[in-house]
């Protein structure tokens, strides 16, 4: 059995409620309750992989709309006891997901501004979202296979809020066509 998981209810509307091979985790937003609710489920039962979708917003130009397999994620609202940015006092530096450089900065936040943006690419950070790290270092934790597939809703600019109210249901589309693309389901 795998474990479908979306920070929030509108990110599977496409989805349907029972997916053949998959039960489903609804976390709510952020670090603390993703961290919280994966944890949670998987000390309750056991899967042999855990297949995360949700949006994300593009924070390099190239990144193209669309969906996205995460290759590695790391904190960007953190700072160690050294003062760098981007770095945990106690926590893995980054969680590396598979080959290749789609990258995801995991905050607390709705990144929006382009002060912020550059703060996070200067960082590494490609993508950005509220909980990709936590999902990432939990699955971890369990030594359970993960992928991260997230579909671009907004480019993290002025008004990206509004934006990504406005693209979650078409993302969800997207994720589901790829979700039956490759599981078949």
């Amino acid at each position: 059995m795998k474990l479908l998981v979306a920070a929030l209810e509108s990110e599977l509307v496409a989805f349907p409620e029972d997916l053949p091979g998959f039960d489903r985790l609804v976390t709510g937003p952020g670090k603390l309750k993703a961290t919280y609710a994966l944890t949670r489920a998987l000390d309750a039962a056991d899967y042999d992989e855990i297949l995360v979708v949700g949006t994300a917003g593009a924070l390099d130009v190239t990144i193209e709309a669309g969906v996205h397999e995460i290759h590695w994620t790391f904190q960007h609202d953190v700072i160690n006891e050294e003062g760098i940015r981007g770095e945990h006092v106690s926590m893995p530096q980054r969680m590396q997901l598979g080959e290749g450089d789609i990258s995801i900065a995991t905050g607390d936040s709705f990144i929006d501004d382009a002060e912020a943006v550059q703060l996070i690419l200067s960082l590494g950070g490609r993508l950005v979202d509220m909980e990709s790290f936590a999902y990432a270092w939990v699955a971890a934790q369990f030594d359970v296979p993960i992928r991260i597939w997230k579909a671009v809703s907004d480019r993290a600019q002025d008004g990206a809020n509004t934006t990504w109210t406005e693209a979650v249901t078409a993302c969800s589309h997207e994720l589901r066509d790829r979700v039956r693309e490759v599981y078949g389901v």
